[in-house]
């Protein structure tokens, strides 16, 4: 290798190390809003995420809101009852169903104003920032975060032996 490709090695992997300190600085600023945010609407970290998941693909059975946010059965049953009491969600019985288990999960879309409500700081703040950037940049960006989020669930997967 020449110290052409060696000085461009160099700076290619300082600048990926300076792209993983930022996420890692990122997660601890997303971690502290939110737990300021769930303090705010009286929210558990895992019951606000699975608020988000079935806000955002429900509405969904139990056990598949469980696999999404990779918490177990038992846990989900705990989760699902809070956010019931707190009138999060709705747990509807699905009558074709052979299991008369069997339940759906919605969001209370009503709640959803309080949401962003207390959210809106953040949303105005990133309203901003991507503004600065063009319509190209920022499907580069988006398209960073969603191979980013693929590579952290195949890396909790792997963790969890799933």
């Amino acid at each position: 290798m020449n110290d052409v490709t060696k000085a461009d090695a160099r700076r290619h992997r300082r600048s990926a190390n300076a792209v993983k300190a930022s996420l890692r600085d990122l997660n601890t600023q997303l971690a502290l809003l939110n737990r300021q945010f769930g303090a705010q609407v009286e929210l558990k970290d895992a019951d606000w995420n699975c608020l988000d998941l079935v806000d955002r693909h429900g509405p969904l059975t139990a056990s598949a809101l469980a696999r999404l946010a990779g918490l177990h059965p038992a846990t989900m049953t705990g989760v699902l009852d809070r956010l019931q009491r707190g009138g999060w969600i709705t747990r509807e019985r699905d009558p074709a169903a052979t299991d008369r288990r069997a339940v759906t999960i919605r969001a209370t879309r009503e709640r959803n104003a309080e949401l962003y409500r207390v959210l809106a700081g953040m949303n105005n703040r990133m309203d901003e920032l991507c503004d600065r950037y063009t319509d190209a940049e920022l499907e580069l960006i988006a398209d960073f975060l969603r191979r980013t989020a693929v590579a952290g669930h195949d890396s909790a997967t792997e963790l969890g032996g799933a």
